[in-house]
């Protein structure tokens, strides 16, 4: 476990390893619930940890949780049809392998018989199926085509009925305008206009990428608490400007709102993220965060890693505060590429992940954008993170970070 204590993991897998050590201590209370034992053999189908190779305390917390409950499993809770193997081989890996340091005696191990295997869901080809479906159609269009005694196929019976209603609907057409023409002169047919050719629209013009395409909005939270479910995320109710109606928001405290989820839960104090102005990026894809969907992401500093060095996700960060005076809603943009953003960042085009290297401080503790860093910026200049009055966009402390 010691080994495991002082892995290195991104901040992705650390998130990650939190959320199974939360999933772990329900399962402590609920081991039978089935909801949450679907969803951990289903991940662990391709897996052979939590995090899919890598070994983490998280691998320990569910087998500390689960052991008990899979030991007394029938067979046909461990590999029926309605079973749960993969839990079973985890579970197995875990207390027979080196890598997590548990040194259970073979008496207290899960007894597991690799040979007991009730049910093995039988593989598709979807190839061979592919070729079969190919087959049947092109037997069908070969009868078709020699007209001989096979039946009709639904298609051609369809097709037949059809027909008979459109020779029917011209016979009584007919009938009709003949008896229109008795005692009168047949009224000559109008001739048909030629129908001037289309003309063929210009390509529209495609916008070059830009820092100015990301929505950077001045963001009032009205409210921040603690994830329920993961315990490096807060749960933010922020007002940025939406008009009531707009997708993702919900009228809180009479203001349109959007629910942003942050990962400053252990590095920013719950207290000081009450009532606070901050900036948010507006228009990034909303993604769900362990059962809530996040529909913007809160713009805070810390500190830029050296060459060699390994973010061990400690901190310090500092949020990025913009001028007392600006409003809820109100732009905020880089001097220097200012412009409309996108209405929501295509994440195939990847304009965030583009320019988010050349956000930074300055020695000043401004926001600002270095375009020297970020080629597709068209410019070796540094504008800084301001209001459409002129208000600066500042951090505390920190000078010289990276802003995300």
């Amino acid at each position: 476990m010691a080994a495991l204590e002082a892995q290195k993991l991104s901040s992705t897998e650390e998130t990650e390893v939190q959320q199974w050590i939360t999933t772990s201590e329900r399962l402590k209370s609920s081991p039978q619930d089935t909801s949450i034992l679907d969803k951990l053999n289903a991940h662990l189908t391709s897996r052979a940890t939590l995090l899919g190779s890598k070994p983490s305390k998280a691998d320990v917390a569910i087998y500390e949780s689960l052991a008990p409950t899979v030991k007394a499993w029938t067979p046909e809770q461990r590999t029926g049809q309605q079973g749960h193997p993969h839990i079973v081989r985890h579970l197995d890996f875990v207390q027979n392998s080196g890598l997590f340091g548990l040194n259970i005696s073979d008496a207290d191990k899960i007894k597991v018989d690799p040979e007991e295997v009730l049910y093995v869901k039988p593989p598709t080809d979807a190839k061979a199926e592919k070729e079969r479906l190919k087959k049947e159609k092109a037997a069908a269009a070969a009868a078709a085509a020699t007209g001989g005694s096979a039946e009709p196929t639904l298609v051609d019976r369809t097709k037949a009925v059809a027909q008979a209603v459109v020779d029917k609907a011209v016979e009584a057409k007919d009938a009709v305008a003949a008896a229109a023409g008795v005692g009168g002169e047949a009224k000559p047919k109008k001739e048909k206009k030629e129908k001037a050719p289309k003309t063929q629209k210009a390509p529209a013009a495609t916008t070059p990428p830009s820092p100015h395409l990301i929505d950077l909005r001045v963001g009032h939270i009205l409210k921040a608490i603690k994830h329920p479910e993961a315990d490096s995320l807060y749960v933010s109710t922020i007002a940025m400007g939406d008009k009531p109606g707009t997708d993702d928001t919900e009228e809180y405290e009479g203001q349109v709102c959007r629910t942003v989820c942050s990962g400053l839960n252990g590095l920013v104090p719950l207290e000081e993220m009450q009532g606070r102005k901050v900036v948010v990026v507006a228009n990034l894809k909303p993604v769900k965060m362990r059962g809530i969907k996040s529909c913007a992401m809160v713009l805070a500093a810390s500190p830029r890693l050296k060459e060699g060095e390994v973010d061990d996700h400690k901190g310090p960060v500092e949020l990025v505060t913009p001028p007392l005076d600006s409003k809820a809603g109100e732009r905020v943009c880089f001097d220097g590429w200012r412009g409309e953003p996108e209405g929501v960042l295509n994440p195939k085009k990847k304009i965030w992940e583009t320019f988010q290297p050349g956000f930074t401080t300055t020695e000043n503790l401004e926001v600002a954008f270095d375009g020297s860093v970020v080629e597709a910026a068209g410019k070796a200049e540094t504008g800084k993170l301001t209001t459409a009055s002129g208000g600066t966009c500042t951090v505390k402390t920190l000078k010289g970070a990276t802003v995300r």
